[in-house]
Protein backbone atom coordinates (compact mmCIF):
# COMPACT_ATOMS: atom_id res chain seq x y z
CA UNK A 1 0.00 0.00 0.00
CA UNK A 2 1.36 3.23 -1.15
CA UNK A 3 0.75 6.23 1.50
CA UNK A 4 1.43 9.81 0.34
CA UNK A 5 0.96 13.48 1.46
CA UNK A 6 0.50 14.53 -1.97
CA UNK A 7 -2.94 14.38 -4.36
CA UNK A 8 -1.08 12.35 -7.34
CA UNK A 9 1.64 9.59 -7.44
CA UNK A 10 4.68 10.30 -9.94
CA UNK A 11 4.11 7.88 -12.73
CA UNK A 12 0.72 6.45 -11.87
CA UNK A 13 -2.62 6.61 -12.64
CA UNK A 14 -5.88 6.54 -10.18
CA UNK A 15 -8.12 4.78 -12.16
CA UNK A 16 -10.74 4.64 -9.17
CA UNK A 17 -11.75 7.05 -6.13
CA UNK A 18 -13.13 4.90 -3.35
CA UNK A 19 -13.92 7.22 -0.43
CA UNK A 20 -12.33 9.36 2.69
CA UNK A 21 -10.64 6.56 4.80
CA UNK A 22 -9.43 7.50 8.69
CA UNK A 23 -7.56 6.72 11.51
CA UNK A 24 -7.64 7.99 15.04
CA UNK A 25 -5.96 7.42 18.48
CA UNK A 26 -6.40 8.61 22.02
CA UNK A 27 -3.50 8.48 24.23
CA UNK A 28 -2.52 9.54 27.24
CA UNK A 29 0.69 10.62 29.08
CA UNK A 30 1.43 9.96 32.60
CA UNK A 31 2.09 12.28 35.27
CA UNK A 32 5.62 11.01 35.60
CA UNK A 33 6.03 12.09 32.27
CA UNK A 34 4.39 15.27 33.00
CA UNK A 35 6.64 15.83 35.76
CA UNK A 36 9.71 14.84 33.50
CA UNK A 37 8.51 16.96 30.57
CA UNK A 38 7.77 19.97 33.07
CA UNK A 39 11.37 20.10 33.65
CA UNK A 40 12.87 19.48 30.38
CA UNK A 41 10.60 23.09 29.56
CA UNK A 42 12.24 24.83 32.57
CA UNK A 43 15.83 23.40 31.90
CA UNK A 44 15.14 23.27 27.60
CA UNK A 45 15.70 19.99 25.82
CA UNK A 46 13.48 17.80 23.88
CA UNK A 47 10.89 15.35 26.05
CA UNK A 48 11.78 11.92 24.48
CA UNK A 49 8.77 10.33 26.42
CA UNK A 50 6.07 12.95 24.62
CA UNK A 51 8.08 11.97 21.26
CA UNK A 52 7.33 8.46 21.89
CA UNK A 53 3.87 9.02 22.64
CA UNK A 54 3.28 10.94 19.34
CA UNK A 55 5.18 8.71 17.59
CA UNK A 56 3.43 5.82 18.70
CA UNK A 57 0.07 7.65 18.03
CA UNK A 58 0.70 8.64 14.46
CA UNK A 59 2.10 5.34 13.59
CA UNK A 60 -0.96 3.92 15.16
CA UNK A 61 -3.52 6.28 12.96
CA UNK A 62 -1.59 5.45 9.96
CA UNK A 63 -2.19 1.92 10.31
CA UNK A 64 -5.86 1.93 11.18
CA UNK A 65 -6.44 4.09 8.35
CA UNK A 66 -4.14 1.70 6.22
CA UNK A 67 -6.31 -0.98 7.62
CA UNK A 68 -9.57 0.86 6.14
CA UNK A 69 -8.43 1.50 3.03
CA UNK A 70 -7.68 -2.50 2.58
CA UNK A 71 -10.74 -3.79 3.55
CA UNK A 72 -11.83 -1.17 0.41
CA UNK A 73 -9.17 -3.06 -1.78
CA UNK A 74 -7.70 0.40 -2.53
CA UNK A 75 -4.44 0.03 -3.68
CA UNK A 76 -2.71 3.31 -2.15
CA UNK A 77 -4.07 6.41 0.11
CA UNK A 78 -3.25 9.95 -0.95
CA UNK A 79 -3.78 13.14 -0.17
CA UNK A 80 -3.21 11.96 3.93
CA UNK A 81 -3.40 14.68 6.37
CA UNK A 82 -2.33 14.53 10.34
CA UNK A 83 -4.14 16.49 13.03
CA UNK A 84 -3.06 16.60 16.93
CA UNK A 85 -5.23 17.92 19.42
CA UNK A 86 -5.03 17.76 23.36
CA UNK A 87 -8.53 16.47 24.94
CA UNK A 88 -9.52 15.35 28.19
CA UNK A 89 -9.40 17.36 31.40
CA UNK A 90 -6.38 19.75 31.39
CA UNK A 91 -5.68 18.43 28.04
CA UNK A 92 -4.45 15.16 29.41
CA UNK A 93 -4.65 13.16 26.34
CA UNK A 94 -3.34 13.37 23.00
CA UNK A 95 -5.65 12.59 19.81
CA UNK A 96 -3.78 12.35 16.65
CA UNK A 97 -6.07 12.28 13.55
CA UNK A 98 -5.22 10.42 9.97
CA UNK A 99 -7.35 10.92 6.79
CA UNK A 100 -6.92 10.56 2.99
CA UNK A 101 -8.56 9.37 0.33
CA UNK A 102 -8.24 5.36 -1.05
CA UNK A 103 -7.61 5.18 -4.59
CA UNK A 104 -7.40 2.21 -6.94
CA UNK A 105 -4.25 2.74 -9.22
Amino acid sequence: MILSTTSSLDNQKVSQYMGIVTGETIIGANFIKDFFAGIRDIVGGRSGSYEKVLREAKDTSLREMEAQAKRMGADAIIGIDLDYETVGPRGGMLMVTASGTAVKL
